[in-house]
């Protein structure tokens, strides 16, 4: 997976939004002003995805891509490192999940609305 369709992957999602609110690099996606990943646009090193706590540990000890949330809460968030070979079904299997629990703590009438789109 490139940037590109990193992109327009995450803007699949109902509600999703991008923008820069930290500098001019750190490109974030967000759901109702919640983020659910985020990478550097110039190097595109790494993508921040957020985890279930005990999910997260396993995948960091299965694979030596996944390592701890860069610049995140280590407990919640993951970063893949996209210079190694990341299948594109895990990595979208990831971002999906990481816009999973970031809806799943939106208010109910949140939720409904997002499944409108």
């Amino acid at each position: 997976m490139n940037i590109i369709e990193y992109r327009e992957f995450c803007l699949s999602f109902p509600g999703a939004e991008e923008s820069f609110p930290f500098d001019e690099e750190t490109l974030v996606f967000k759901v109702k002003g919640k983020m659910f990943s985020a990478t550097d646009v110039d190097s595109f090193e790494l993508i921040n995805v957020k985890c279930d706590p005990v999910k997260a540990i396993k995948l960091r000890e299965k694979y030596p891509f996944v390592i701890p949330g860069y610049h995140m809460n280590k407990k919640h968030w993951n970063s893949i490192k996209m210079d190694h070979p990341v299948p594109d079904g895990l990595l979208k299997e990831w971002i999906s999940n990481s816009y999973q629990l970031v809806v799943a703590k939106l208010p109910k009438k949140t939720q409904e609305e997002l499944k409108s789109l």
